[in-house]
């Protein structure tokens, strides 16, 4: 049986050194293969034509550049397209790729399942998988078809960043370093229900915007809808995310899902106001996508607009955020369910 090749695709400027070195080539090599992968996006070794054809059957001994097609697309009416990509056999994730007026936006993700198991979440519903590694990280922007378009970057897919977070600083690292695609941080959000662990360790690692899942400021009720609320409490949280500064370039925000009945009463935006007093954030009010199972429904579009407007007036700067793609497995997880259970999902 014969070994599997590794991917070069993912690795950061260091790794590449390193494999240079192994191999007996210039250290300067690991520039070029840097080049070829991030600024010329190559399919293939041979296509590294400033590399000795030496060099270049040395690496195609241990190595690919290790992109992989989405082996599926559903294309919504409002433009919004939802790839399904391979993340081993019987396993799949979702990347959301959203273009609105001179944005383009993909929501990427960052595991196969989730631990979380947050009871309005489908991919929280598969149960957890696997971490996916940098390289199936970046696969999502790097085999994606509209990649010259895209103006953004979210980590709001299927999985819990920070539960995988060696692998997402080192994608991170990537996207945002001179060698790599040389993004600004202001460029990427990276969402997380609030794992104290990786929460210090990201804020001093990176540059990037942190959006946190939110979704109800009394601890009971997070703890009902976000199991990781008994382990992280938003209230911690929140006593950590005081110790940064978010007033320059860096932004945080906070995700309420709506729930009718739930979380959008005005004394839920009393909470919200009292809990965030002091921070400097938003608020992003997000409309519920049913999903097969939950007992949860949607708040309506009259009764978001008063939340919203509540907050705003008493200082916490709230928007809605536009639904997309509701006529193609709108739920975050729902595509990758379906293809796992092979529910009239057929490659591409």
């Amino acid at each position: 049986m014969s070994e599997t090749k590794a991917a070069l695709l993912g690795k950061t400027l260091a790794e590449l050194q390193k494999i240079a070195e192994d191999f007996g080539m210039p250290r300067f090599t690991a520039g070029q293969i840097a080049s070829w992968l991030y600024e010329r996006n190559v399919g293939t070794i041979d296509e590294m034509t400033n590399l000795s054809l030496k060099n270049r059957n040395l690496l195609k001994e241990k190595y690919v550049v290790g992109a992989s097609s989405p082996v599926h697309a559903m294309h919504s009416a409002d433009g919004t397209i939802k790839y399904l990509y391979s993340a081993g056999e019987g396993k799949y994730v979702e990347a959301v790729y959203i273009p609105e007026n001179d944005r383009a936006t993909l929501c990427v993700s960052s595991q196969v399942g989730c631990k979380m198991n947050c009871k309005f979440c489908m991919t929280g519903k598969q149960g957890f998988s696997g971490n996916l590694t940098a390289t199936q990280i970046l696969n999502q922007i790097y085999s994606l078809p509209e990649r010259e378009k895209l103006t953004n970057v979210v980590f709001m897919g299927m999985g819990e960043p920070f539960d995988n977070l060696d692998e997402v600083l080192n994608a991170l690292t990537v996207l945002t370093a001179d060698y790599g695609y040389k993004w600004s941080p202001k460029r990427i959000t990276v969402s997380t229900v609030g794992l104290r662990k990786g929460l210090e360790r990201f804020l001093t690692s990176c540059d990037c915007h942190l959006a946190v899942s939110l979704h109800s400021p009394s601890h009971l009720q997070r703890k009902e809808l976000m199991p990781a609320e008994k382990a992280f409490p938003i209230a911690e949280i929140v006593e950590i995310l005081h110790r940064y500064d978010f007033s320059k370039q860096r932004r945080l925000s906070f995700e309420y899902i709506m729930f009718k009945g739930v979380n959008d009463d005005i004394s839920h935006a009393k909470e919200l106001i009292k809990l965030l007093a002091g921070l400097e954030c938003r608020i992003n009010l997000i409309r519920f996508h049913a999903i097969p199972g939950v007992d949860l429904t949607g708040t309506g579009e009259k009764e978001m607009v008063v939340f919203r407007d509540y907050l705003t007036q008493h200082g916490l700067f709230t928007t809605i955020r536009a639904s997309r793609g509701e006529d193609i497995f709108a739920a975050c997880g729902m595509l990758s369910t379906a293809k796992q259970q092979q529910k009239d999902i057929k490659e591409l």
